[in-house]
């Protein structure tokens, strides 16, 4: 087979399985409508971990999560989620919510938007939990 129609092939599978895969609503972004999918997620990272409470954000886009262990956050990476310790993170205010710093090279800074509410409410726990 010739070159430039292995190149046009190759292409327009490609943009096809993209067009697919929106058309069928699996590029939309995770969100959490329930505590208990808040709280599955965080267990699929931490599955030996004790939750004892879950607050979700007003966006459905992230969860704080109050476990034995200390208080985390579980938020939505694309369609799917990924979550973390607050250990030694240190958290800044911003116009759009919270900014949370990360002693981890695998996420070394999550951007949460929240309300001021919940940007007030979130640092609260987390200090009363540290």
């Amino acid at each position: 087979m010739p070159l430039d129609i292995l190149i046009i092939l190759v292409v327009v599978g490609i943009a096809g399985i993209a067009v697919l895969t929106h058309l069928l609503g699996l590029s939309k972004p995770k969100t959490f409508l329930s505590e208990a999918q808040a709280r599955t997620a965080w267990l699929r990272e931490f599955p030996d971990s004790t939750v004892t409470s879950v607050t979700l954000c007003a966006s459905a886009q992230a969860a704080l999560i109050m476990t034995q262990a200390g208080p985390g956050i579980v938020w939505a990476m694309g369609a799917d989620s990924t979550a973390r310790l607050l250990n030694g993170a240190t958290f800044t205010a911003t116009e759009t919510g919270l900014t949370v710093t990360l002693p981890d090279y695998g996420a070394p800074r999550i951007a949460l938007r929240l309300t001021p509410d919940e940007a007030l409410l979130w640092t609260n726990h987390i200090g009363a939990a540290a």
